[in-house]
């Protein structure tokens, strides 16, 4: 299953969000200015690599290179496919938290997942780039808050698509953190977990901070309504 939007409205216009896109676009568009070789001294130099990530942990070019890794993209597919989750999941999110805590929410996601990856993965030499660690975080942010709003999906029948179905966020979102983790933990100790080019643990490092994060902002404030009528799609 392939998700198409969430049937859930949210409450105030997510302006960080829409920020987060254009900035993510915007980046992309410098890369495209860039030749192959240029591009890849670039992600050397401005993202988090693993084997020296583990070194430094938290000194202040870690913590940058942690941040401007969230923008970086490694073409057209894996900047449009995160921006599509990001937009999806991200306006519900920062209705909840509000945009100062959403933005540290998601740089707080992103940091994780990197840390994750680089802690697994601590001899690789290879830049992490893209957003999705942080998106993973929102998406588990999203399970936690938002549980029983359901997604519409685009359902599939060996790779043909076959209609839509409407599915409880818990059990789609859930299900894409579990194939990542399986996928993961399958992977550890052998060449694919350095050759794939999809960073699993980044994305279960991201989920599970979002976790985390949305369930101590949830001690301080009550959790939002479980999708009130005024706030679901009317089709």
């Amino acid at each position: 299953m392939f998700p198409l939007k969430t049937l859930r409205k949210p409450e105030t216009t997510p302006w960080v969000t829409y920020g987060l896109i254009l900035i993510n676009v915007l980046v992309f568009g410098w890369e495209l200015t860039l030749s192959r070789a240029e591009l890849g001294q670039q992600f050397f130099a401005l993202a988090v690599v693993p084997c020296e990530m583990t070194r430094n942990l938290l000194s202040p070019e870690t913590v940058l290179d942690s941040v401007r890794s969230l923008f970086l993209h490694n073409g057209w597919v894996h900047l449009v496919g995160n921006m599509v989750f990001l937009y999806m999941f991200g306006p519900n999110v920062e209705a909840y938290l509000g945009k100062a805590k959403y933005i540290f929410f998601y740089l707080a996601a992103g940091f994780a997942a990197s840390f994750l990856h680089a802690a697994i993965s601590w001899k690789m030499c290879v830049p992490v780039i893209g957003a999705s660690g942080a998106i993973f975080g929102v998406m588990g942010a999203f399970v936690l808050l938002y549980p029983a709003t359901r997604i519409r999906t685009l359902a599939f029948f060996f790779r043909v698509p076959i209609g839509t179905a409407d599915v409880q966020a818990f059990y789609l979102l859930f299900t894409f953190f579990i194939m990542d983790l399986f996928n993961g933990i399958a992977s550890l100790g052998v060449q694919t977990s350095q050759s794939s080019g999809v960073a699993v643990w980044a994305h279960v490092g991201g989920f599970l901070m979002g976790l985390v994060l949305a369930f101590i902002f949830m001690l301080f404030r009550p959790p939002p309504p479980v999708d009130p009528f005024e706030h679901l799609d009317a089709e």
